[in-house]
């Protein structure tokens, strides 16, 4: 960090209403480099604290202090410190965090990534202030989750289906189908049991043309009235999209727990936000961890993702699905293979699917959802949701290692058994998968999903006993037939 010099004391200007303590304004500043300030000979300084920079020429710009070392402090300049000297400028301390101003009314409102109206609606009249780091959840308070959130999507809903208050990221790969993906989510998704439901939609890093389709899309489906959406841009500070998940989330946190809202939280790109975290450790000079990322990069995330959840005496509920982008399709790279350790499963993009057309093109064999058992079957979805996404799933494993022979002999070599599981490997890719942009019911689905089993022989369907097939499989075989 170059070397500064303090240009002049601190002075008291006013005091604070309320209470007795003075609010200093400190004059000058000791340090600058990039977008970061520093402040020496500052008592009683707190870590994560905001700050006002007021310059000569009447402007104010916002930070926040990152480091504290006794009364030396470094302070993160949201809008950069372009324009600024060591003598210019005069530095108020507030003394408290970051807060989010909440209402009813935040509903149907576009705001940017630091939680400020950007949609020409005028500003929000808060009747309540929220820090965005959120505060600590006891777990004994936790209520493990159930119930499920419809999407409208086979192989989510069948396979990897969603519950109240879990975390399911979906794993993608650069220029692939993600954005549409989630666009869709937002336009379908629903709560079987008609309570309250709102989305609370967080975009990081994106560019001005995919944040107009996010705004568009949502606008000509009409969904804005049950979204708040939350904007950071590429080229806006890489301070404001480290902000960016935790004002999504106090949002979530404020609907769900004070409003009563089944709340879903999609945050999308999770890469965008973890590389702006390594940028940000880099510039306080901070050692790297694995691949430059800090070595607090599981803390940090593991931070945002245990916002999520229901509490004890709430009849709200937050569920997450952050979305990132691997690196090079890499799934032990550092941030996919972070978010998997902290999260309940995964949704993977598949790239050669999504080369083929397929949309969604959800690869099937590595998503997963943990926390699905616990919230389909009888009284959550159908009594013949468990064995049946059981029997897709094994089926389905079974085509992978036709594919594989068929791949040394040829497909026309293969054992009749062999050539029906192709055949049902390429009908359940091409339309129980790659069911395109269409919302259906989970009953639609699940009955797909027998009329596609019907297709293989009774005794190739071993995950199921006689009474499920009975009911579901020899009425899809029969119909079939017809």
């Amino acid at each position: 960090m170059a070397t500064g010099t303090i240009l002049t004391a601190s002075l008291p200007l006013r005091r604070s209403k309320g209470d007795n303590a003075v609010i200093l304004e400190h004059i000058g500043l000791s340090q600058i480099n990039g977008s970061l300030v520093v402040l020496d000979g500052v008592p009683e300084v707190s870590f994560d604290e905001m700050v006002e920079l007021h310059l000569d020429n009447g402007t104010t710009r916002v930070g926040r202090v990152v480091l504290v070392e006794g009364e030396h402090c470094v302070i993160q300049v949201f809008e950069g410190t372009r324009g600024l000297s060591l003598a210019n400028t005069r530095t108020v301390l507030t003394g408290h965090p970051m807060m989010m101003d909440l209402s009813p009314e935040i509903l149907g409102r576009i705001l940017d990534g630091l939680g400020r109206p950007i949609d020409g609606l005028g500003d929000i009249y808060p009747v309540a202030r929220r820090d965005v780091n959120g505060a600590p959840i006891n777990p004994v308070s936790r209520v493990y989750p159930r119930n499920y959130i419809h999407t409208g999507i086979s192989s989510i809903d069948c396979l990897a289906t969603l519950i109240r208050g879990q975390k399911l990221p979906i794993f993608s790969g650069s220029g692939m189908k993600h954005n549409e993906l989630a666009v869709q989510i937002v336009k379908q998704a629903s709560v079987s049991d008609g309570s309250d439901f709102a989305i609370v939609f967080a975009a990081m890093g994106v560019k001005n043309d995919v944040a107009e389709y996010f705004r568009d899309s949502f606008e000509s489906a009409d969904a804005m009235d049950r979204v708040v959406m939350l904007l950071n841009l590429a080229n806006d500070p890489i301070i404001e999209r480290i902000i960016t998940p935790r004002a999504a989330l106090t949002v979530a946190e404020y609907l769900a727990f004070d409003l009563g809202k089944n709340v879903l939280v999609i945050l999308t790109d999770m890469t965008s936000y973890a590389e702006a975290l390594r940028e940000f450790s880099s510039s306080k000079g901070e050692i790297p961890g694995r691949k430059g990322f800090p070595g607090y990069l599981y803390s940090d995330l593991a931070g945002l993702y245990e916002r999520a959840g229901i509490l004890k005496g709430h009849s709200g509920s937050v569920t997450q699905i952050p979305i990132l982008t691997m690196p090079g399709d890499d799934i032990t790279h550092p941030i996919p293979d972070l978010t998997g350790y902290i999260t309940e499963g995964q949704i993977v993009l598949d790239r050669g699917m999504d080369a083929a057309g397929a949309y969604p093109p959800v690869s099937v064999l590595p998503s997963l959802s943990r926390l699905m058992k616990d919230g389909i079957g009888d009284g959550y979805t159908r009594a013949d949701h468990v064995p049946l996404s059981n029997q897709l799933f094994a089926s389905y494993a079974k085509v992978q290692d036709a594919k594989a022979l068929a791949s040394v002999i040829g497909e026309e070599e293969l054992s009749p058994s062999d050539k029906l599981l192709m055949a049902f490997g390429r009908a359940f890719e091409q339309t129980f998968v790659g069911q395109g942009n269409v919302d259906r019911t989970m009953d639609e689905t699940l009955d797909l999903g027998w009329q596609l089993l019907a297709t293989l022989p009774r005794a190739e369907l071993d995950r199921c006993d006689d009474e499920i097939l009975d009911a579901y499989y020899e009425p899809a075989k029969a119909k079939l037939k017809g």
